[in-house]
């Protein structure tokens, strides 16, 4: 175990510099806060880079059994509580952070591929439709997430938060164009584009072999190119008197009706 008392340090400074997203995808490393996130990164496996903690975790039995895991770890950093909330995002932290690495995954690996279920997030910018949108792709068993141009950074400490651990096991892949779709839909995807104009109700789809369901930005939805590509628009039904539901919401309705279909719910 090291001790760093000091915001000087090399390692307090890289750490802070993560919350920036050029720093993040420079060094492909992320941070995760509390004892959830970080128990589950080592259950998963992740290839965490530091694990930090305060004498504040050994507050609680929760902190003080979870110190009993860490303390195996030569990679654990012990520093002082004023330190520790001037590194950590959250206001009453439980005492714990962690720096993980992430790795970019090729999409050429989802080409030739069977009955995938994959989503395209178009331009979306809220941190908290983007975590609500990487746990149901978790829990509706949906194969991955295409973040488009323009997205908030899943890696974003607000997004990770909102994921509550399944960001470890979604896969993601980062397209910058449209020519990754285009080439998908070559390779025998159907793309799905969802619309308030959408023609088709969500639950009259098809939800078979490889198919794509485009999500759009919270404020002008998919964009034309998207819509242009995709084999159909869709609509969630809303028999109720509000207009639109929020990105999060609508995405996570859809992958259930997704699911529902092909028969992955039990």
């Amino acid at each position: 175990m090291i001790y760093i008392s000091s915001s000087k340090n090399p390692i307090i400074k890289e750490i802070k510099s993560l919350y920036k997203k050029k720093d993040r995808w420079k060094n492909k490393l992320y941070i995760i806060e509390g004892i959830k996130l970080v128990h589950e990164a080592i259950n998963y496996g992740m290839n965490i880079k530091y694990i930090l903690y305060t004498d504040k975790l050994l507050y609680t039995d929760e902190g003080t059994s979870f110190y009993s895991i860490l303390s195996k770890f030569d990679n654990l950093i012990n520093v002082p509580d004023i330190l520790f909330e001037e590194i950590c995002g959250t206001e009453n932290s439980q005492g714990v952070m962690a720096v993980v690495h992430f790795y970019i995954n090729d999409t050429l690996e989802l080409m030739n591929e069977k009955n995938k279920f994959l989503l395209y997030l178009d331009s979306l910018q809220d941190p908290g439709n983007l975590g609500t949108i990487i746990r149901s792709a978790e829990a509706f068993n949906a194969d991955g997430i295409l973040i488009g141009k323009g997205c908030v950074d899943p890696y974003n400490p607000k997004v990770v938060r909102a994921t509550m651990g399944s960001i470890f096991r979604i896969p993601l892949y980062f397209i910058n164009d449209y020519i990754i779709l285009e080439e998908l839909k070559k390779n025998n995807y159907r793309i799905y584009a969802t619309s308030l104009e959408g023609s088709i109700p969500i639950n009259d789809v098809k939800y078979i072999n490889n198919f794509i369901i485009a999500i759009g930005n919270e404020s002008q939805g998919v964009k034309d190119r998207v819509l242009n590509l995709a084999d159909a628009s869709i609509k969630i039904p809303m028999p109720g008197s509000a207009e639109s539901l929020n990105a999060g919401v609508a995405a996570s309705i859809i992958m259930y009706e997704a699911m529902k279909q092909r028969g992955k719910l039990s």
